[in-house]
């Protein structure tokens, strides 16, 4: 199997790079359309970094998190070998090993006792930060935390964003022992942390978008495409990377370029119609003359901006056929794909 290399990220990375040669002081969000290669990004900046860098990369894609035990479950890598009595003393016995980690170190009779004190999650919270104060003698500790909107709803005593905001703010404005990324593809997560009152003046935002016009035909040329193919592609795909990635594996396997395009775009129209038969089966409460209404705004632009997110246009977002911005206030489709099927599906209306 031919695999697809990471391409053009160099802007995003440097951005990166930048926060991470000052002390930690703010929350950055990694935000963006989805597949639009965030994670990937974030993974290829970790594993490039120097060994004074001690990345901890927490995962909650496809993960159903309902209360205190699945939360734990995902934040912690459990070592079964060690029994030690507090924090401290753990890091300083794992210090030699850290490089990137999926979830946070903890061994095995330490998180027997968060689990047995379920009322107590601030023992969560000065669990880590304990750890990461006692690895910052070291190394520049990094929390990596991917798709943090699964977690939105979640309550213990309260709802668990609020304490993880504070506790972020804690790590990096107050405390400046660790650098936080929160990545997250959900638009609307990023539109209401933006309005979030307590994290004015303590957050960041990175845009990490699809591909630009350069960067799309640069990425397909390394892989043969002709000129004209480039531009089929384009016309068709934009820049979004989990899309080139597909045509390259069709051209790859002797498939003709216009064709797989062709039939991506009827594939995705065919979805976003998908919503029609919704709307005449009572599925959602959401009107076809208030889709199609929407969907007139990008007759002629690919991007608007937005005095507010109504009910349809969040149903949209969440259907992700539109992304919304709210560092800009714009709304504009997930894709040029989903542009075009856009396009189709309201002149034919």
């Amino acid at each position: 199997m031919r695999r697809i290399e990471f391409h053009d990220r160099n802007e995003e990375i440097n951005e990166i790079l930048g926060i991470l040669e000052h002390e930690p002081s703010l929350i950055t969000f990694i935000y963006g359309p989805i597949n639009s290669g965030k994670t990937e990004l974030m993974n290829h900046v970790a594993k490039g970094l120097p060994e004074d860098y001690a990345v901890f990369y927490i995962n909650l894609r496809g993960r159903f998190i309902r209360g205190y035990e699945e939360f734990l479950d995902v934040l912690f890598e459990i070592d079964e070998e060690r029994r030690e009595g507090n924090a401290r003393e753990y890091a300083k016995a794992i210090l030699k090993d850290l490089k990137h980690i999926s979830g946070i170190p903890i061994p095995l009779n330490l998180f027997e006792m968060m689990l047995e004190r379920k009322e107590r999650s601030k023992d969560v919270f000065k669990y880590i930060e304990s750890f990461m104060d006692e690895i910052s003698q070291k190394y520049v500790p990094i929390l990596i935390i991917d798709e943090l909107q699964v977690i939105g709803d979640v309550r213990i005593n309260e709802l668990l964003i609020y304490k993880l905001f504070n506790f972020f703010i804690r790590l990096t404005k107050e405390t400046h022992l660790a650098h936080v990324f929160a990545v997250s593809s959900d638009s609307l997560f990023i539109e209401d942390v933006y309005r979030e009152a307590m994290l004015q003046g303590r957050c960041d935002y990175l845009m990490v978008d699809d591909f630009n016009y350069e960067g799309t035909r640069t990425f397909l040329a390394k892989y043969g495409f002709s000129k004209d193919a480039e531009e089929k592609v384009w016309e068709y795909c934009g820049g979004k990377p989990i899309y080139l990635v597909k045509v390259i594996n069709a051209k790859i396997h002797g498939k003709e370029v216009k064709e797989e395009v062709e039939k991506m775009l009827e594939t995705r129209t065919s979805q976003i119609l998908s919503i029609f038969d919704d709307i005449a089966l009572k599925r959602v409460d959401i009107s076809e003359d208030a889709i199609i209404k929407v969907f007139s705004l990008f007759e002629t632009e690919a991007e608007v901006r937005y005095e507010r997110l109504d009910e349809t246009k969040i149903f949209l977002v969440k259907r992700n056929v539109l992304f919304v911005d709210p560092t800009t206030r714009t709304i504009r489709p997930q894709s040029k794909q989903d542009l075009l099927a856009i396009r189709e599906i309201q002149k034919e209306a």
